[in-house]
């Protein structure tokens, strides 16, 4: 790939978010109903190829059970509220009206808080209680801690999730997760990430990963860029992952890693051009903050924001749009593409002629920077 020179000692590629392109309509159209958007992994099969990311604002058990009776996967944060307080609706409340200028720190009291360990099995076992599928996120920092708590209470699928996770961690002070080796003894799937290159996405998938995520997490609310330095855009860094798939669909002899896109999705245009670079699935956050059954009230903000010593995010009022049903299912009554996700995804395939996932991620895309402001 063409390299543009930054300055004489120095160059770099050039990479592309999902706003930088758009999908090619071909020679067939279909009817939308005969679409199908399902979506498997492991042994679970999903009516919608979507998780809820595991922020507060946006999973709460009860917001999780939903989800799972819409077709998607809720992902519980298991280092949130849920698993620190009894009953954290009061923090919530409070939180949806604090200040911008004390929200950070007031939110670092808040999440200083120790993790529960009985309160993980306890909310484990409500969502599983309501017969859907269960999934559950810890940080690689507290995976080995917290992991055996997670499986005995029953946990289908396993989300180890930060803002970079690498299956080679460097550190003279601990003793890092192996995730090879925590991977192997585990009788439950785990989805790892994020990670953004194909290298890292390869080393992953080596691990034994049933899928990776694409992404820096956080999303919407996320200022890793601002704060770090560090973004990859997200069309890239979803096909440069895909490309790690294929390769180590051969090297493996035929062991297929899901590639999720996490990050970057908060518009519904933003789904298909995000199956068309080459996932599998989406995980999503900012969409479901705005619903009116959300936990966070139509505010938003992920664990980068609650960092004791560099936060990475921030607590933003997205307002509310409607219910998760109809952000997810529709009906839409807005034009800008914020309901009604999988309504859209299974609309553009059909005006693109394909019939399901693995056909549409072969769908033409063109670069077409979005020139329109929300």
């Amino acid at each position: 790939m063409t390299e543009i020179e930054i300055g004489r000692g120095k160059r770099g590629r050039r990479a592309y978010a999902f706003d930088d392109i758009a999908v090619v309509p071909s020679r067939r159209t279909r009817d939308p109903k005969e679409v199908s958007i399902a979506w498997q992994i492991d042994a679970y099969r999903f009516e919608l190829p979507f998780l809820a990311a595991p922020m507060d604002s946006v999973v709460s058990p009860a917001t999780a059970i939903r989800i799972g009776e819409l077709g998607g996967l809720g992902v519980l944060n298991l280092e949130g509220l849920w698993t620190r307080y009894d009953d954290p609706e009061p923090l919530l409340a409070e939180i949806a009206e604090l200040d911008e200028r004390t929200a950070t720190r007031r939110m670092q009291e808040i999440y200083a808080a120790p993790v529960r360990e009985e309160l993980i099995g306890q909310r484990i076992k409500e969502v599983r209680d309501s017969g859907v599928i269960t999934a559950a996120a810890l940080s690689p920092q507290r995976t080995a801690q917290f992991s055996k708590a997670v499986v005995d209470a029953g946990v289908d699928i396993f989300v180890i999730r930060g803002t970079t996770v690498s299956a080679e961690h460097v550190s003279g002070a601990a003793e890092p997760l192996n995730l090879k080796q925590f991977i192997y003894e585990l009788d439950v799937p785990v989805i790892v990430g994020g990670c953004a290159t194909y290298t890292a996405a390869l080393h992953l998938m080596r691990t034994g990963a049933a899928g990776v995520l694409v992404g820096f997490g956080g999303g919407a609310a996320h200022t890793t860029r601002s704060t770090l330095g560090i973004q990859v855009p997200m069309a890239t860094a979803v096909a440069d992952v895909a490309a790690a798939r294929r390769d180590y669909l051969d090297e493996s002899g035929g062991r297929y890693v899901h590639v999720i896109a996490d990050g970057g999705v908060g518009w519904s245009g933003d789904l298909p051009k995000a199956v068309a670079c080459g996932a599998d699935a989406v995980m999503m956050g900012s969409p479901l903050a705005r619903a009116e059954d959300a936990p966070g009230r139509g505010h938003h903000w992920g664990m980068e924001a609650v960092h004791e010593d560099v936060p990475r995010g921030k607590v933003m009022n997205l307002g509310t749009v409607g219910s998760t049903e109809e952000i997810l299912l529709g009906p839409s009554h807005t034009p800008d593409g914020s309901m009604n996700f999988f309504g859209a995804l299974r609309r553009a395939m059909a005006t693109t002629g394909y019939s399901d996932l693995k056909e549409f991620q072969r769908v033409e895309v063109t670069v077409a920077p979005s020139r329109h402001d929300r």
